[in-house]
């Protein structure tokens, strides 16, 4: 590839610094972490629209050639970038013993990291009208990398506790304090005050995970 031309690359490490310039040479797991981490900070400032190799290469103080080695397109460079966010990101499920203060701590631990929601969704919106292929539950399940989703985690030991039902409430209701959480933030693009992630699990959330579990005598 024409962008290519410059400094030769060292094989499976970064391009020779010009002489005289004395540089710390990264290989291996640290150069590709360093890479990754340049990489989000690509998706978080500049977008999709500036999610290039030429960019990330900049960034990172490398080069093209090094992330033609690891990565063929910027969609794969995308999946990883996105595994290792996830990796890096405090992803420790709330216990604070009750179904309402695990899922309020989680809406307001999300609610604080929204830089990373607003990163991923730039990306997506952005991508409408170019060529990424991959839906925004495809970005997601990169991000968690494996990872139980917390909400799951959570209405099990609701179940366990006895705060609701025999039934495990649908997908959708498990989910359906983050996802509203999310909506606030992809359309309000602030952070969601106190009051709010409240309402979403008080008036929403809770009523509903009791209602679908079978709890008897559950509240509307």
């Amino acid at each position: 590839m024409s962008e290519q031309a410059g400094q030769p690359a060292h094989p499976g490490g970064e391009p020779t610094p010009p002489d005289g310039e004395k540089a710390t040479r990264r290989r291996g797991a640290a150069l590709e972490a360093a890479i990754l981490d340049a990489a989000w900070n690509v998706l978080e400032t500049d977008g999709w629209g500036g999610f290039t190799f030429s960019g990330v290469a900049e960034r990172a103080h490398s080069s093209k050639p090094v992330l033609y080695r690891r990565w063929r397109n910027r969609e794969d460079l995308l999946r990883a970038t996105l595994r290792r966010r996830g990796e890096v990101t405090p992803g420790e499920t709330p216990d604070t013993g009750s179904l309402r203060g695990d899922t309020i701590a989680l809406l307001t631990r999300i609610n604080e990291l929204r830089s990373s929601m607003a990163a991923v969704m730039s990306m997506w919106m952005g991508a409408q009208f170019q060529e990424l292929s991959l839906a925004p539950a495809e970005l997601r399940r990169e991000f968690l990398a494996g990872r139980e989703p917390a909400m799951e985690a959570i209405v099990a030991r609701a179940m366990a506790r006895g705060e609701l039902g025999p039934k495990t409430p649908p997908a959708r209701v498990i989910s359906l304090a983050p996802d509203l959480l999310r909506h606030e933030l992809v359309m309000t693009l602030e952070p969601v005050t106190p009051e709010t992630i409240t309402s979403i699990v008080d008036d929403a959330f809770l009523p509903l995970a009791r209602l679908s579990s079978g709890l008897s005598g559950s509240r509307g």
